[in-house]
Formats: C-alpha cells, structure tokens, sequence
C-alpha cells in the first residue's frame, strides 16, 4: 500500500468518579483507528496484524457491531442505512482495541462516518458491558467541525455502581495528529463519571506493533482486569450496588438530538 488511513494512537485513559464518593485512575493503552475498508490490505502488508486468525494483533468482526462474521465494514453501513445516513458510509474510520494474542475486552469502540467530502456526519459510539451485551448509539453531527459534543439517553447496563439511566455526553477530536475521545455520565443531572482517552497518532507497522505489544503487555487483558479491580475498589468505599437490566445481545439508537427522538432497531 502506498498511503493508508489506519494507523494507532498511544496515549492515556483517564477515569474519574465523582459522586457519591471520590475515585479516580489513570492507564497507559494504545487504540487501533482502522479505515475499515483497509482492513484486508492490513492482513495482506503486515506480518503481525490479521484479520480473523491469531497473531499477535488480530482483528475479528464478530468482536464489533451485530454479532457474526460479517465484515465490520457492511456492519456499520447497514445501521447507517437503517438510519437513513448511507450519505455518511463513503469512509468510516473505526477506533478500537485490538486483540493481543487472541484476547480484546472493548468497553466502548468509535466510529467517525464521512461523506464523500470528508465531512463527519455521524459518530457511532458502541458500549460493550462484561456480560456481552451491546449497544450502539448513532449520532448525527452538525457539521465539520474540530470538535465533536453529543448527547444521549444510556439504555444499556454498563456497571453495577451507576444508574439504570442517565445520560451520556460524548466528546471527542477525530482522529488527526491526536485522538481524544472522552464520555460524561450524569444521573438526574448531577455529573457522576468523567473518562477519556487522549492519545498521538503512530504509523500502523509491523516495527510499530512489535513495540506496542512490548511497552503494553497484555494491554487487553489489563483492561478487564482493571474494570473489576476499581470495581472492588468502589465496593470497598461502600458505593452503593444498582440493580442490573438485561437488554438484547445488540440493538442500536438513532439518536435526533435536533428533533429530540429516538428509533430503536
């Protein structure tokens, strides 16, 4: 390949509970950020990235969008049809964690969705919680601009520490020399949880993979770890447990924030 879009960031995420008590951490990742439409050429050029079949660092559709083998690519473009936003599938960069030697826990995986232009014209963010379960928020933007800031509803149980419902507010600097990616949980108004991730853009390479998986070890599976490790740590400072809700294995939300509505598939 001569020029590719795919590449990786290198950064930090940062989690930060406010309410009812204090509690705060802070974990060097590294994320993937895939045209996926290059996805196939990445298999073909790299020795230490594949697609479906282990490597050091795999990328598998059925980890991502509605469940099966289908590629990710026609997944995000069948919720972009069925959302009436086909106009914004012509390149969809998707930003997510690999598998590192056959293993991946993605809490939350992006996906910036253009025109022919190059205009961002809808963000998907996809919330995965630790008993498989999936949901997708699909948002329309307003237009080109540096920095994205959405809303929505939270329809999906992600923790036992946070409220059935809430509401998200998502903020984030598309991929460019940086990514930043960050999301803000209130109940009944009241801010509760601040997260982001804020990372530099790296070449996608074999060299460059080597590395990562060298400085990260095991990052994938450090990323479940931690999740119930502060988990236990919330429990110990007598955070309050909510009871949980079973919602479908995927579903998605078109989320009209101009319109104030919702379509659910």
């Amino acid at each position: 390949m001569s020029t590719i879009n795919s590449c990786l960031y290198e950064g930090m995420v940062v989690h930060k509970r406010l309410f009812p008590k204090q509690h705060g951490f802070a974990y060097r990742v590294f994320v993937l950020c895939l045209d996926v439409d290059e996805i196939d050429s990445l298999d073909a050029s790299l020795r230490l990235f594949s697609r479906n079949r282990r490597n050091v660092m795999e990328f598998c559709d059925e980890d991502l969008s509605e469940p099966g083998k289908l590629p990710v690519a026609d997944k995000a473009r069948h919720i972009l049809r069925d959302a009436g936003l086909s106009h914004y599938a012509a390149r969809i960069d998707l930003v997510c964690y690999p598998r590192l030697f056959g293993y991946v826990f993605n809490p939350l995986s992006v996906y910036f969705c253009r025109d022919e232009a190059g205009t961002i014209g809808a963000v998907i963010y996809e919330v995965t919680n630790t008993v498989g379960e999936r949901k997708a928020y699909v948002i329309p933007t307003s237009g080109r601009a540096d920095t994205l800031a959405q809303t929505c509803a939270k329809e999906l149980y992600v923790s036992p520490f946070t409220a059935p419902s809430g509401s998200y507010g998502f903020h984030a600097v598309p991929p460019c020399d940086r990514l930043v990616i960050g999301v803000n949980f209130r109940e009944q108004g009241r801010p509760v949880l601040k997260t982001h991730f804020s990372g530099q853009r790296r070449p996608l390479s074999d060299a460059a993979i080597a590395r990562v998986t060298l400085t990260h070890p095991l990052m994938t599976m450090k990323v479940i770890v931690a999740i119930h490790l502060e988990a236990a740590k919330l429990w110990a400072k007598g955070i309050p447990i909510a009871p949980r809700h079973t919602s479908p294995p995927y579903s998605f939300t078109l989320v009209n924030e101009s319109e104030k509505d919702t379509r659910h598939a």
